[in-house]
């Protein structure tokens, strides 16, 4: 029998309603383990739901979510929240790839009635104004609540269907409430060029860093504060224990991925640099198993892994390497290019590094070409890193060429920082 993708989510949801009950009557979550410090680090989830659910007490409730809402020990949230009577959870609003995580990149789930719980499920996806406050004010809840873990990229959209949800809550007339989770590539610093306003699409609405070195509640209270032009009454539940400086696995927390080509933690290390290569007609390892850590394209040789190495770029290495995706850029057909292995993540800057590829494979390969649509100049923000690089700069002068505007947005993204 085919398995389609609405027969998929009944199967699944079948399964995971069948253990819902008994799970929730073992608690909201298990017991957060000791990290660094013998601290404790508790999502806005934990906090919200070991406080009964206080900030949602008398209001009918929204979610927005996708796989990555879960619970320590990996229960979705959704599931949780409708089985414990102190929550009125009545709908759930699915992202890109959407709320079960079905759908591949650029598509969605579209509106069904999860199986699992009975919940009607409204689709965001390329909805924004006036059309997604429409959803909201059609499903009858009092309060959007947004659960998703991001990655720490400006085009990542997950933050972008934030920022589209708090506009669209405002203009209908609802609450909202950010659930935080950790920056899983750290909060230390924000790196990379800002985005041009002229260049805003659905990967950059806003101009923010390529690295934004935030996380989504601290994200909210910026969109909140500088960008809508009518906020939102906000609230954000923030995390405890956590700090800047932490990677992901530092506190044992389960990795879902995000989407269909953010497998593991180290992709998403990774990701801010190397998804400039969605710009470029190389392979950016989409349809293999290291997504974003696999680059290249037919007719590239050592070559390439022999200047990057040459380079010395802090924390990471890179390794000759071939590969045939078995879906998007070159499918079926062996390429050559890298892989990068990073050693020292508190070294590694991953913008920096990302430009160095694409100079270096500029100057490698002679087929070496931006995409006909200059989809680059929406990833970077502009049109600087492009003409630059196109006009034989290396990757100081490309990478000076963006300080002036990172330093302005550090000013102002030191204002909502909410943890050291």
């Amino acid at each position: 029998m085919t398995l389609s993708r609405r027969n998929l989510l009944a199967t699944t949801a079948a399964v995971a309603a069948g253990t819902t009950a008994a799970a929730a009557s073992a608690g909201t979550a298990q017991a957060a383990p000791a990290g660094p410090g013998g601290r404790r680090l508790r999502t806005g989830f934990e906090r919200l739901a070991d406080g009964g659910y206080a900030p949602l007490s008398g209001q009918k409730v929204g979610i927005v979510t996708n796989p990555t809402g879960v619970t320590r020990d990996v229960r979705h949230i959704v599931d949780v929240m409708h089985a414990d009577d102190r929550v009125n959870l009545t709908a759930v609003f699915g992202p890109e790839h959407g709320f079960r995580g079905t759908a591949q990149a650029g598509g969605s789930e579209g509106r069904y009635d999860d199986p699992a719980t009975g919940l009607p499920v409204y689709d965001t996806y390329l909805k924004s104004g006036q059309p997604l406050a429409d959803v909201f004010t059609a499903s009858g809840v009092d309060t959007v609540v947004f659960d998703i873990q991001d990655v720490g990229a400006r085009f990542y959209t997950y933050i972008w269907t934030l920022f589209d949800c708090m506009e669209a809550a405002s203009l209908a007339g609802k609450r909202f409430v950010v659930l935080d989770r950790p920056n899983p590539v750290t909060g230390r610093a924000a790196l990379g060029p800002v985005l041009h306003e002229e260049f805003a699409t659905f990967v950059g609405r806003q101009p923010i860093a390529q690295a934004h070195g935030m996380t989504v509640a601290e994200l909210a209270l910026l969109f909140n504060g500088e960008f809508l032009t009518s906020p939102v009454p906000l609230e954000t539940v923030t995390m405890s224990g956590w700090r800047r400086s932490e990677f992901y696995d530092a506190w044992g927390l389960p990795w879902v991925p995000p989407s269909p080509n953010m497998p593991t933690p180290e992709c998403a290390l990774v990701y801010s640099g190397t998804c400039l290569f969605e710009g470029t007609n190389l392979s950016e390892g989409r349809g293999t198993t290291r997504p974003f850590e696999l680059l290249g394209a037919e007719g590239i040789d050592g070559g390439w892994a022999a200047a990057a190495n040459e380079l010395g770029l802090p924390g990471v290495r890179f390794r000759e390497a071939y590969f045939a995706p078995t879906f998007s850029k070159f499918q079926g057909k062996t390429v050559g290019g890298v892989q990068l292995h990073v050693h020292d993540r508190a070294a590694f800057d991953p913008v920096r590094t990302g430009i160095a590829l694409l100079v270096t494979a500029k100057r490698s390969w002679d087929g070496f070409a931006w995409r006909s649509d200059n989809w680059i100049d929406k990833l970077t923000g502009s049109t600087q890193v492009r003409t630059m690089i196109d006009a034989g700069a290396d990757t100081d002068e490309v990478v000076a060429g963006w300080e002036a505007e990172l330093a302005a947005f550090r000013r102002t993204r030191r204002q909502y920082l909410l943890y050291k």
